[in-house]
């Protein structure tokens, strides 16, 4: 038989062969797979019974929820408060048209080939905060103001996480360039804002700009304290960031810099055109890994007063009538931070594959 005709081996994807190749491939591993096996037998059961078969999901109080199960009538008489805070019940409908353009402008991204899913991610960068900055707050052509102190719950902690992200990541590509600078001011001042923001915890940060920062402020100007702390976590968060950015930059072949240098571009078309694409496409994880950072530090605004979802959870089970239900409280609280979290992890691996071209760091 010649070479031309002789077939390739067929692959065996049997059960039983992956089972032995992966699970009982020698004597330690097919103890961790019995062990394995056994935690989630005696476990997985009791849970599912504790969550779903058992659980009390509906009735009129407190006093309904007399069985083994979970009580998720807590979470379904305080869904509101957990949403909106105390953002006036009449007034909810303007929050509802942000989240129903939030998800209108990022969803399509987890979808390939929707028609117009460029326009509508850029439409999530530009348009949606000032629609935000007119709907959520008011007091502009005709709507009610509604004081940032009632703003509270979900809606709180994606304001948040989402301009926190939105303006840390403009400045964090300022202060990396800058801090790669040939120009020995502009390169010293970024290192000290950088250094000396990483150094500080974020809790401090918060503290420092709800108490502090009025302080030394002049006479008659002040800012509400969701915005001091929007501007903390904006800095706090630009400094990693930067740091990120930075590596990406560090990773380019110099090549590329004299390459774009050997074509006539300035400094910045430079920048703009041949390096911080590619720097940018190499920190994708490292990005996206400080934005679910950023997105689950929101809950240390609750050391100032404002009640983000976390913060609207822990003051509810505060409730004497509702003081044996802190498990169900939190157990839906870290559910809506894992669905936000790996939504944001799932589209930046689809974005590294589109993304992806061969270049090894």
């Amino acid at each position: 038989m010649t070479e031309s005709t002789i077939k390739p081996p067929k692959k065996n994807l049997g059960p039983v062969k992956w089972m032995r190749t992966h699970l009982f491939s020698s004597w330690y591993n097919t103890l961790l797979t019995l062990v394995v096996g056994y935690l989630l037998v005696t476990s997985v059961g009791p849970l599912v019974s504790w969550v779903f078969l058992d659980a009390t999901f509906q009735g009129s109080g407190p006093g309904e929820c007399v069985g083994e199960g979970a009580c998720w009538l807590f979470v379904n008489q305080r869904l509101n408060f957990f949403i909106y805070g105390f953002y006036p019940d009449e007034l909810q409908w303007r929050v509802d048209i942000m989240f129903a353009l939030l998800a209108l402008a990022f969803v399509p991204q987890f979808i390939e080939g929707f028609p117009g899913r460029k326009w509508l991610g850029i439409f999530g960068m530009t348009g949606l905060p000032i629609i935000g900055y007119v709907l959520i707050p008011g007091g502009v052509l005709g709507l009610e103001e509604v004081e940032s102190s009632k703003w509270g719950g979900l809606m709180l902690t994606l304001i948040l996480a989402y301009i926190g992200i939105l303006a840390s990541l403009p400045i964090g590509i300022l202060l990396a360039i800058g801090r790669r600078s040939d120009m020995p001011i502009i390169r010293g001042l970024c290192v000290v804002f950088i250094e000396v923001w990483r150094a500080v915890p974020l809790i401090t940060v918060l503290f420092m700009a709800s108490v502090m920062l009025p302080l030394f402020l002049p006479e008659g100007i002040s800012f509400e304290k969701l915005v001091r702390a929007l501007i903390g976590i904006t800095l706090w968060q630009s400094a990693y960031m930067a740091e990120v950015i930075r590596g990406g930059l560090q990773a380019i072949p110099r090549g590329q810099y004299e390459a774009a240098g050997a074509l006539g571009l300035g400094y910045w078309r430079k920048m703009g055109l041949v390096i911080l694409p590619q720097a940018l496409k190499l920190v994708i994880p490292g990005i996206v890994n400080t934005f679910i950072s950023l997105f689950k530090d929101t809950t240390l605004v609750l050391i100032i007063g404002l009640f983000d979802i976390l913060g609207a959870v822990q003051s509810t089970i505060a409730d004497p009538a509702w003081q044996n239900v802190a498990i169900e409280g939190y157990a839906f609280v870290a559910f809506c931070f894992w669905v936000f979290c790996f939504g944001i992890s799932r589209y930046s691996q689809n974005l590294e594959r589109k993304l992806d071209t061969g270049h090894k760091t």
